[in-house]
């Protein structure tokens, strides 16, 4: 059941400033009345409160949610979410044959050893529980220089997940440790007969020229309202590597707020592909910080959406060292009256000579009600390097639907083949064949809805 509940539901009618706060300050009640005694964190959590107070729960006058409205949230008291509901046999068909043995599930924000499956981990390397490290004074320390450490924590849900987290999931490996079997993360969503929010912690470091592939993948079936305010933060020490897929398909009752912060320390290389399918409102804000030369990026990103859904992507590529490279590619399928949002900026600084950039967002508008807003944004300062952004919003094209009929085949399949067709590209760099494949079948099934 329920820890404890915010009492801050506004009417409609109040959406000022003034509520704004009082809600954001019923909020922070809330997760802090969820936190265990055994994981305190007292400096940590301080610093984000303090942070947190010098804030307002987000609103359209705000530039980065011009085009996200978040007052539906408003009129929901959300309270702690617990690890107890029982979602074993949900769990059990998430699995992936290629993660045997390197799975770790979490449950409304709680890691549940029990149902984890950590036998085939790599000499050196650490998975688990943060609760579990915490009574290791060694561990204690380096925690301590990671975790909450990372660029963008000032943000206002990710301040509120730092004051808040129940547990959170750690991942190190050790140098030169390579993982040769994927890292699976499962967070499953379970509501309880009340509004509950949720905030799964995970920490991530790949110490020198070690190598790892992560899947997060975030499931629920939630039809009434839940709350997941997720935060990963990924340390990649130099010439290591990480290939990261990550998967968002919660319930249509569900707010899903996430943020992905990546920290880049010279010749280390980062792939991350990000699918959106799920949630009733879904905001991923993506920040990667190359802090070393010759770093390499590749962002991926895939969103399907219908009925009343709406995705929102903020990434953030800033780049502040020399022969930087960075590709980013981003596409949304947009059906009936949802709403696409992407905000892409990278800021290349006067020392990142030689960076060689690129960004582009393609959208897909499946229906003449259905709405896309996107900024692609360049900022650069040096003076000798190699950039290119654009964007494009366009509805299937009847001369290629009549081409595929001129073949036999009728305009109902024309139209789910040219669908498959435009998210495949983001589907193929996912490098897991049985992760890839089932999403494959998701976005057929949803082409045919």
């Amino acid at each position: 059941m329920a820890k404890s509940v915010s009492e801050n539901v506004l009417s409609p009618m109040t959406r000022g400033t003034e509520q704004r706060d009082a809600y954001l300050k019923g909020l922070i009640q809330t997760v802090k009345g969820g936190v265990p005694a055994d994981l305190a964190l007292s400096e940590l959590r301080s610093r984000a409160e303090v942070l947190l107070k010098e804030q307002t729960f987000p609103h359209t006058r705000q530039e980065d949610w011009r085009f996200t409205d978040l007052s539906s949230m408003l009129d929901i008291a959300f309270a702690c979410a617990d690890g107890d509901q029982p979602v074993a046999a949900a769990i059990e068909a998430l699995r992936l044959p290629e993660t045997a043995g390197a799975q770790v599930v979490v449950v409304n924000g709680q890691v549940k050893p029990d149902l984890s499956q950590l036998d085939g981990l790599p000499q050196g390397a650490v998975v688990g529980s943060l609760r579990a490290l915490q009574d290791h004074p060694i561990w204690l320390e380096k925690l301590a220089q990671r975790l909450g450490r990372a660029s963008g924590h000032h943000e206002v849900f990710t301040a509120l997940n730092t004051i808040g987290f129940q547990d959170a999931v750690v991942v190190w490996l050790p140098p030169n440790g390579v993982m040769e079997t994927p890292l699976q993360i499962i967070y499953g969503a379970e509501a309880a007969d009340t509004p509950v929010l949720a905030q799964p912690r995970c920490l991530v470091v790949a110490e020198p020229s070690s190598a790892l592939t992560l899947i997060e993948d975030y499931w629920g079936n939630a039809s009434t309202a839940y709350f997941t305010n997720a935060v990963t933060e990924i340390w990649l020490e130099a010439n290591a590597q990480v290939t990261h897929s990550r998967l968002q398909r919660e319930g249509s009752g569900t707010f899903h707020m996430a943020k992905t912060v990546v920290t880049q320390a010279r010749d280390s290389q980062y792939i991350g592909t990000a699918v959106d399918l799920g949630a009733k409102l879904a905001r991923h804000n993506w920040e990667i910080y190359q802090t070393g030369e010759q770093t390499t990026t590749q962002l991926y990103g895939l969103g399907a959406i219908t009925a009343t859904q709406h995705a929102d992507t903020h990434s953030l590529v800033a780049l502040s060292h020399p022969y930087g490279t960075v590709g980013q590619v981003h596409k949304a399928i947009v059906d009936d009256k949802a709403h696409s949002v992407f905000n892409g900026r990278m800021v290349v600084a006067q020392k990142a000579q030689e960076t060689n950039a690129s960004q582009l967002n393609r959208n897909l508008l499946l229906s003449d009600k259905a709405r896309v807003d996107t900024k692609p944004q360049l900022e650069i300062v040096a003076d000798n390097v190699k950039c290119a952004h654009g964007a494009t919003v366009s509805q299937l094209q009847a001369d290629e639907i009549f081409y595929l009929q001129s073949r036999g085949i009728s305009a109902s399949q024309a139209q789910r083949l040219l669908i498959y067709a435009f998210a495949m590209e983001m589907l193929e760099t996912i490098p897991v064949a049985t992760l890839r494949s089932r999403l494959t079948d998701a976005i057929s099934e949803w082409a045919s809805a």
